[in-house]
């Protein structure tokens, strides 16, 4: 009786869950779409290309929402200026729009869509200014890196944001959400929650990552769109590799077996791309092997501008891990 009401609640529910799920994909494309627009916009204005003012726009919407000392951004674009760099350090007035006695004082703030205001809130003002800075420098990569290290004086920031623009630049295009997990479905793993646990080898430490155990040569594949900032060898990890994603998370896969052909430092990464095989590298000098059982240890890690600190992957991973069944299910 109680699995006909359970089958009867489903039905009578089912059709609103997908609705609203379909109007969720609908909103997020229409943003990625109006935020298209503004890219391209800016970038027949200034010639500097959109893939450059997108990663810009992602790294700083990424550090918004991973800080409280920095207010969330409200509208489309992410990009933040403090009012007293936005109007003017020595601007009497914080919430000047009138471009012209910011630039008396020296503030940043432009009019970037002809409306005679230079207004912090409008996200075409605000793209604008931030292009108008970087045309100080140049609009080819060279020059663009520089003008990004003047503005941020942080050589970790500048190689993110690079990264960002050069997966844009690959896929051409602002959605790139989709995951995978990190080993195929129909293989023979398992894991658990274990960040957090404690650790030994090497001094006490804390495991920074959630290990799934497999099979030697288990395949282990990408779980994001991303950019490949590390292939090597670490004491710890063995043979790892650090995949930097579009939302400034740096994913740590370790104790590889080995790597997947032609896998380099500088790579653009999809979900689901061959990277390496499950092993038991590490804990030595390089080459060291088997001791422990063949694992792969998946570390999730944040950067917010100043420092970047490991989180627990594992809801990631059993979040990753019902979405690729579903779209499993879904092509039969």
């Amino acid at each position: 009786m109680r699995k006909i009401l359970l089958a009867v609640l489903f039905a009578f529910l089912a059709p609103n869950i997908v609705s609203h799920a379909a109007e969720s994909k609908s909103s997020a494309d229409d943003t990625y779409y109006k935020r298209m627009e503004l890219y391209e916009k800016i970038e027949a204005v200034t010639q500097l290309p959109w893939y450059y003012i997108a990663a810009v726009d992602q790294y700083e919407r990424n550090i918004r929402s991973s800080r409280k000392d920095l207010p969330k951004a409200a509208g489309l674009t992410g990009i933040y200026f403090p009012k007293e760099k936005w109007a003017g350090i020595i601007n009497p007035d914080k919430d000047d729009t009138d471009p012209k006695s910011i630039a008396f004082f020296g503030g940043f703030g432009i009019d970037g869509n002809g409306d005679g205001k230079a207004d912090s809130l409008s996200d075409e003002d605000v793209l604008f200014t931030f292009a108008n800075y970087i045309l100080r420098y140049g609009v080819d990569e060279d020059n663009f890196r520089i003008g990004l290290w003047d503005y941020y004086k942080r050589d970790k920031t500048v190689s993110i944001i690079m990264g960002k623009a050069a997966i844009y630049r690959h896929f051409g295009r602002l959605n790139l959400d989709e995951h995978a997990f990190p080993v195929p479905l129909r293989s023979n793993h398992s894991y658990r929650s274990t960040w957090g646990d404690a650790r030994g080898w090497g001094g006490k430490r804390i495991h920074e990552g959630t290990d799934i155990f497999a099979d030697y040569s288990v395949p282990v594949r990408a779980t994001s769109y991303g950019i490949i900032e590390m292939k090597g060898w670490n004491r710890y990890g063995g043979w790892r590799i650090g995949i930097r994603d579009i939302n400034n998370n740096y994913h740590y896969f370790a104790h590889l077996s080995g790597f997947a052909k032609d896998v380099h430092n500088g790579m653009i990464v999809e979900p689901g791309m061959l990277i390496g095989g499950v092993g038991s590298s590490g804990y030595g000098p390089p080459g060291t092997s088997g001791k422990f059982p063949p694992h792969l240890h998946y570390g999730m890690y944040k950067d917010n501008g100043f420092t970047e600190w490991s989180y627990d992957p594992y809801s990631h991973l059993k979040l990753w891990e019902r979405q690729e069944k579903i779209r499993m299910k879904s092509k039969k």
